[in-house]
């Protein structure tokens, strides 16, 4: 089987390669970390004027529906870059289940605005206790008159401080504890009643907490499909992490025997030492497997299949990732957790992927599921 990258994949890799080079280094990376949303709106606007938030959506909203190969591709050339912009939250979850879910009318309110990334919305489903069981849902939603009414509490929504809305989750009040209760509604970042606390994750960026207090909103701003259409818009979004922390892995790993090849002690390269060599091979070998299972998830015939394998890799790459993250920050001394190397901004990066939107047992226990 020829896993060779195609021409389209060849050419998203290469213009992000590009972008990476115009406008990444670790100082810049810092700045656009420190900004109030986590990441830098110019660079935002130009992945946007590329075509890049247009092109992971569907054809009829006006995006080139990349085959999972392409995905791989990008965001495997954006782990390696250490790019912060949410790519991933903004359009591979929010965008995708905003457009897929909404009713015509609602869509196309949207269509134009998230493809040219104009504008952006973040799914907000984590809540306290969940803890992998996307059907741990206790913010409470009320049929009424005037709309729907919102109370509840989510804790973590990544890429959430600037979002323009937000896709929240809400069990009805007869909707008993099952999946089939719940469903997502557009809730506008301006809305009343709604409180929006951010605060920053382990990797620099910017998450919020909401407080929704009798949040009201049209009965047509809720999406069909509830936790089934988010069940099939997340094994993109896995695959694109799973995508990102490889090519994470790969950064530091290659600036890692670069530093054992020419930093000596004793007089000594320390790449010379064999019990750094065994470990450095060890690392090698996991990440060509993690490549593997990406390759394993790219040839999944049915759905529930290619949910699977994606399930498998996140599990495993979670794993292999951190134990990377650790010798390599291990092998560079204490310069390796400084601000001034990309070995610690990479092994945080890899800490928030392996553990979000679940904990790498959680992951495996989905894998599990999906395989019975």
């Amino acid at each position: 089987m020829n896993f060779e990258l195609s021409e389209e994949e060849t050419m998203l890799a290469g213009l992000a390669d590009r972008f990476v080079a115009d406008r990444y280094d670790i100082e810049r990376r810092r700045a656009y970390l420190a900004e109030a949303q986590g990441f830098s709106r110019e660079n935002w606007d130009l992945l946007a004027e590329c075509g890049l938030m247009a092109a992971p959506l569907a054809q009829a909203d006006g995006g080139m529906e990349l085959e999972p190969g392409a995905i791989v591709a990008l965001f495997a050339a954006l782990g390696r870059g250490l790019v912060v912009e949410p790519l991933a939250e903004s359009v591979l979850v929010g965008a995708r289940l905003l457009l897929a879910g909404a009713a015509d009318s609602l869509a196309d309110a949207w269509r134009e605005g998230l493809a040219s990334g104009a504008q952006r919305v973040a799914l907000a489903h984590a809540e306290p206790g969940q803890r992998g069981n996307r059907a741990w849902v206790e913010t409470r939603s009320q049929a009424g008159a005037e709309g729907v009414r919102l109370t509840g509490v989510k804790h973590c929504v990544p890429a959430g401080q600037g979002a323009d809305a937000f896709l929240v989750s809400a069990r009805a009040n007869d909707g008993g504890t099952g999946a089939d209760g719940i469903a997502f509604y557009l809730v506008s970042a301006d809305a009343p009643g709604l409180t929006i606390t951010p605060w920053r994750l382990i990797d620099g960026s910017v998450a919020v907490h909401l407080t929704l207090d009798n949040v009201v909103v049209p009965a047509s701003h809720r999406l069909a499909g509830g936790l089934d259409l988010l069940d099939q818009i997340m094994p993109l979004a896995d695959l694109a992490r799973a995508a990102e922390a490889v090519g994470v892995m790969q950064r530091i790993f290659d600036e890692t025997l670069e530093y054992l090849r020419t930093r000596s002690q004793f007089n000594t390269p320390l790449g010379r030492f064999q019990a750094i060599q065994h470990r450095m091979v060890a690392h090698y070998c996991a990440l060509e497997q993690s490549r593997a299972l990406l390759n394993l998830a790219l040839v999944g015939g049915a759905e529930r299949d290619f949910a699977q394998a994606v399930a498998g890799a996140r599990a495993f790459i979670s794993d292999v990732s951190l134990s990377l993250g650790h010798d390599m920050i291990q092998f560079h001394g204490g310069m390796g957790v400084t601000d001034e190397l990309a070995i610690g901004h990479g092994h945080k990066r890899l800490v928030l992927l392996s553990r979000w939107p679940e904990e790498p047992l959680a992951k495996l226990d989905r894998y599990a599921g999906l395989a019975a």
